[in-house]
C-alpha cells in the first residue's frame, strides 16, 4: 500500500530536535531569535491555539460578541471562542476556489461583531485584501489564519491583516513538532499578548521530547517498507490504522485543553523552529504539487475542492465523493492509503437565525484525502488517477466548476 505520506521533516531535523532537549539554553534568547527570523512584530507561541487564546484574553470582548469565521476550521478554535463566551458566525466557502467572499462577510456583520477570522484551506491561499477592507470599514479586527497555507516562502500574511497566524504543528509544513507564530500590525496589542504569555509556565523539555519521539515513530511506520506491516498489525489488534495515525499526530488530543495550551514554548521547540525556518524544503513541496498535477491532468474531471484556487501548493490532496468511507476502503484495497483523518477540520455550525454554510457542510461530508507520498513514481500516480476514474470520482454533471 502506498502510504498517505510521512511528516514534513527530515530525519536530521528530528535528531537535532531530540538533541536540543538535552542541551541548556535561555528561553528569551531562543524566542527572540525565532521572532527576528520570521518578521517584525512577531510572537512565538506554543501553538496557534495558544496564541489565539492569549489574543482573545487581551481583547476582552464582551460575552456574546460575535466573530465572523470562514465556515471550515478546527474544533479547538471553536472551543477557545466558546471559552471566552464568544459566538462564531460562519460565512460559506466557495468549494471550487476555497475562498470566502467579501460580500458574504459584509452581510454577516451586526452590531455584535468584533472581529473577522478567515482561514486558508488545504494549501490554497485566497486573496484576503477585500475582506480586510470590509473588516476595517466596520472597525473590526481582521485575523488571517495561515496554518494550512505555509509554503516555505517569505509570505507572512497580507499587509492588511491585523493578526496573521502560522502553525508548525506535527502535520504542518516545516513542522517543528509544535509552535505557532503570530504577526501583529499593532505593536501595542503584540506587547499586551506577549506580557500575558510571559506569565505562563514554560513547556517542559520532557513534554517536547515526547512529541519528537512520537513523530519519529509515525515517520518510521510511514515508510514504504514498514507501512504495510503497520496496517497489518493494526488489523490484528482490531485497530483502525487511519484513526491510530490521526490520533498520534494530534498536538492536544488528551487532557484539559487550556492547561495544555497555556504554556510558553520550550527552548528545544524554539531551537527546532528556528532550524526549520532556516532550511525550507522546496523540493518536497514541488514533489507533492507534481503528484496532484499529474493525477489531475490524467483525470481532469476529478471532483476536488480548490481546483480553481488562486495559489495552491497542496498541503493536502482532498477529493469529494458522495460515499467517502466506502471509497476510502476501495482505495485501500487498490493499494492507496486514502484517509478521512488527515485533518480534523469541521464545518462551523450557524447560530440560530443565521444562514447555514451549505457549501462547506456538503464539502466536509463528502471529503476524502488522497495519498501524497513524495517517492511515488509516475506510473503509480497514473495508476491512482486511473483507479479514481474507474471508481467514478469525477465531478457531477450539474457542478458549475
Amino acid at each position: 500500500m502506498i502510504p498517505r505520506g510521512a511528516p514534513y521533516i527530515r530525519w536530521s531535523d528530528v535528531v537535532a530536535a531530540a538533541s536540543y532537549c538535552l542541551r541548556p539554553g535561555d528561553g528569551e534568547d531562543a524566542q527572540q531569535r525565532v521572532e527576528e527570523r520570521w518578521a517584525a512584530n512577531t510572537l512565538a507561541c506554543l501553538s496557534v491555539r495558544s496564541g489565539f487564546d492569549a489574543l482573545l484574553h487581551e481583547l476582552a470582548f464582551r460575552a456574546g460578541s460575535e466573530i465572523i469565521v470562514s465556515a471550515v476550521t478546527i474544533p479547538h478554535i471553536l472551543d477557545i471562542m466558546a471559552h471566552h463566551r464568544l459566538v462564531a458566525v460562519p460565512v460559506d466557502v466557495d468549494v471550487s476556489t476555497l475562498s470566502v467572499s467579501a460580500r458574504a462577510v459584509e452581510d454577516a456583520v451586526t452590531e455584535k461583531t468584533k472581529a473577522v477570522l478567515i482561514a486558508h484551506l488545504f494549501g490554497n491561499r485566497m486573496p484576503v485584501e477585500d475582506i480586510a477592507a470590509v473588516a476595517h470599514a466596520h472597525a473590526l479586527l481582521f485575523i488571517e489564519d495561515c496554518a494550512q497555507a505555509n509554503d516555505g516562502t517569505d509570505y507572512r500574511g497580507s499587509a492588511e491583516s491585523d493578526v496573521v497566524m502560522f502553525s508548525f504543528g506535527s502535520i504542518k509544513r516545516q513542522t517543528a513538532m509544535g509552535g505557532g507564530l503570530l504577526r501583529f500590525r499593532d505593536a501595542a496589542l503584540l506587547d499586551a499578548v506577549r506580557r500575558h504569555q510571559a506569565a505562563y509556565p514554560r513547556q517542559s523539555r520532557s513534554s517536547y521530547l515526547n512529541r519528537v519521539l512520537k513523530l519519529a515513530m509515525v515517520k518510521l511506520v510511514g515508510t514504504r517498507m514498514l507501512f504495510p506491516v503497520f496496517v497489518r498489525i493494526c488489523s490484528w489488534l482490531g485497530l483502525d490504522h487511519d484513526r491510530t495515525l490521526g490520533t498520534a499526530l494530534r498536538g492536544f488530543a488528551h487532557g484539559d485543553l487550556f492547561s495544555r495550551l497555556r504554556q510558553q514554548p520550550s527552548v528545544p521547540l524554539l531551537r527546532t523552529l528556528h532550524r526549520r525556518l532556516s532550511r525550507p524544503d522546496f523540493a518536497e513541496i514541488e514533489k507533492r504539487v507534481a503528484i496532484v498535477q499529474t493525477v489531475a491532468e490524467t483525470f481532469p474531471s476529478l471532483h476536488r475542492p480548490g481546483r480553481h484556487g488562486a495559489h495552491h501548493t497542496h498541503w493536502l490532496f482532498p477529493i469529494l465523493s458522495e460515499r467517502p468511507q466506502p471509497l476510502m476502503h476501495k482505495l485501500w484495497a487498490a493499494g492507496y492509503d486514502a484517509t478521512s483523518g488527515a485533518s480534523n477540520l469541521v464545518c462551523v455550525p450557524a447560530p440560530d437565525g443565521r444562514t447555514r454554510p451549505q457549501g462547506a457542510e456538503q464539502m466536509m461530508q463528502d471529503i476524502l484525502y488522497l495519498p501524497l507520498f513524495p517517492s511515488m513514481s509516475r506510473e503509480e500516480m497514473l495508476g491512482l488517477a486511473r483507479t479514481l476514474e474507474a471508481l467514478d470520482c469525477g465531478e457531477p454533471q450539474s457542478s458549475p466548476s
